[in-house]
């Protein structure tokens, strides 16, 4: 999970490359969202939203991108404890490129609407975090799940969702148990879940994810980062011995050199090979599990 541990480890990160963080977020922000993430070949031309979904604690606003013709698998992407912003709804509408109809929900509807980070800054910034974990605390297992089944009706109410397909889902940081805790809510509904340097993934708590694989049907990818596992790893071993024992499919690995955070392109430490690398690794788990 995020913290100053992590936060340490993005400074050495930054410091070979003569970097600091107030100089990443300045030069880096606007080009990362300005097309770091690499075309889609063949792309489908795409209908944008943003949409508003009620949920039984009030009205999420979200971001809503699908081919502009027919209907396809649905797929949520829950953004990490930064919250909606452009690095996710250009993670979406690459993800709708490839042909799936996209929900970016924003987690903390409950407390704000839209993007709650200034531009230019990051987690890793004096006072962010203060300013995000009041609302990261009125988030729990029951709200994750209640929200979830929520947005997965409302997709299933889109003409642009086929619902004889299985619905993928996808969490970044605090939201990769998310995935876990809903393809164990809805089994009949998801299909595929994956997790990129998810947080609290196998604990000791008794409501722990991996102690719901029994209760899943989807199959998973569990990419994890390498200053994570360094700190827990353990946590590898109980997701494979819990998924194995529950008969559940799935892909768990440490990637090399890529530290928590690693996938979003605002990130100080993404690391676009490996960030593309799990990229594909998600794309061919979905073309197998939602066709």
């Amino acid at each position: 999970m995020c913290d100053e541990l992590t936060n340490k480890d993005v400074e050495q990160y930054l410091r070979p490359q003569g970097l600091t963080r107030r100089q990443f977020n300045k030069t880096s922000i606007g080009a990362a969202l300005a097309l770091m993430l690499p075309a889609v070949a063949d792309a489908a031309d795409l209908v944008e939203q943003d949409v508003l979904v009620s949920t039984p604690d009030g009205e999420a606003d979200c971001y809503f991108v699908h081919p502009k013709s027919g209907s396809h698998a649905a797929v949520m992407v829950w953004p990490d404890i930064v919250s909606i912003r452009p690095a996710f709804r250009a993670m979406g509408k690459r993800l709708a490129e490839s042909g799936y109809s996209v929900l970016v929900p924003n987690p903390y509807y409950r407390s704000h609407r839209g993007q709650i980070v200034p531009d230019g800054k990051t987690f890793r910034d004096p006072g962010i975090r203060e300013m995000l974990m009041p609302h990261a605390r009125k988030l729990s297992p029951e709200t994750c799940v209640t929200d979830g089944r929520a947005f997965v009706q409302w997709l299933d109410a889109q003409a642009s969702v086929d619902t004889g397909r299985k619905v993928g889902t996808t969490g970044y940081c605090m939201t990769g148990s998310y995935c876990m805790r809903l393809a164990a809510a809805m089994p009949d509904r998801i299909g595929a879940g994956c997790s990129f340097h998810g947080g609290g993934l196998a604990t000791d708590a008794d409501d722990s994810p991996h102690k719901l694989a029994d209760q899943m049907k989807a199959e998973f990818l569990i990419a994890i980062a390498e200053n994570d596992d360094e700190r827990r790893p353990n946590e590898k071993v109980l997701l494979r011995e819990a998924f194995n024992a529950a008969g559940v499919k799935a892909e768990i690995e440490v990637y090399e050199g890529a530290l928590h955070g690693w996938c979003p392109p605002d990130s100080a430490v993404y690391h676009e090979a490996q960030a593309e690398r799990a990229w594909s690794r998600m794309l061919k788990l979905f073309e197998r599990t939602l066709a």
